[in-house]
């Protein structure tokens, strides 16, 4: 599943093939991908529409267009492709966006869990999926006492609450098990009893691994490519996730696998010990 920087990767190749272009008119092939509103009217309404900017909220992108917001999350495997309209449809071609100048915007989904949503200009946030999202993880907009505060009230595994968007948003399976080995903690410790130093670590770590993350185009797991068809790099980075069986780069011991809250979790069981304390 693409997260935060494979989709901002796709997002900065999106702005650099659409922007500017204007919409003739749109074919949609599997009408449940748009959530709302109703498929015809999903159409007529971005017909003349100009792809003002492309934008990215966690793991939602956000195209503002003349007179709306069009919210597109990729789900598992959802992707875009640019094309001269001469080019053949591909299987799985889900939604076209033919533009004025005979090229088109395609978006291809296998398992059509993607969806896409219209709202009037500049009301994104007010998506049910936008309005829960936690902060953005950067410096500016993370706040690490806040972050502090809120782990404090939590008695949830610090994987799953990681993975809830809730206090930070954009961290996905394999971001949040290379910021918990980066700052030594276990996936399955609960968030209440994280010290302060742990706390830390953790909110360095997670917006260092995701902002390497980006720079490197994201991760390519699989068959994943960004929106240029360009695969992301910092999978050579990936210092325990996909690497059970592997020697732990910090102490040798081997790399683990569990599952932890349905997830496949990679760890260190040495670097990362479970510690049993009370919560606050």
């Amino acid at each position: 599943m693409p997260e935060l920087p494979e989709v901002e990767t796709v997002r900065k190749g999106l702005e650099n093939l659409v922007k500017g272009k204007t919409i003739e008119n749109v074919a949609v092939y599997w009408p449940r991908i748009i959530e709302t509103p109703f498929v015809d009217e999903f159409k007529i309404n971005l017909i003349g529409e100009t792809i003002e900017n492309v934008e990215r909220r966690g793991k939602y992108l956000i195209f503002k267009l003349t007179h709306f917001d069009m919210i597109s999350h990729l789900r598992m495997e959802g992707k875009f492709e640019y094309h001269s309209s001469e080019d053949a449809l591909l299987k799985h071609s889900h939604v076209v966006f033919h533009f004025n100048d005979n090229t088109e915007l395609r978006y291809l989904d296998v398992r059509k869990f993607g969806r896409f949503v219209l709202f009037p200009k500049d009301t994104a946030n007010e998506y049910k999926g936008l309005k829960k999202l936690g902060p953005e993880p950067v410096a500016s907009e993370f706040d690490l006492t806040m972050f502090m505060k809120e782990l404090k009230k939590k008695k949830k595994s610090i994987k799953p609450l990681l993975l809830d968007q809730i206090l930070v948003t954009g961290l996905g399976n394999i971001y949040v098990d290379e910021a918990l080995f980066r700052a030594q903690i276990h996936p399955e410790q609960e968030a209440n009893t994280l010290n302060q130093a742990e706390v830390k670590r953790l909110h360095r770590e997670i917006i260092a691994v995701l902002g390497e993350a980006v720079e490197a185009g994201g991760t390519t797991i699989r068959s994943y490519k960004n929106a240029l068809g360009d695969a992301g790099s910092f999978q050579v980075s990936l210092l325990v996730y996909g690497q059970n069986g592997e020697s732990c780069p910090r102490c040798g011991s081997e790399i683990l696998k569990k599952k932890v809250a349905q997830r496949g979790t990679h760890y260190c069981p040495i670097c990362q010990v479970y510690h049993k304390r009370k919560g606050s």
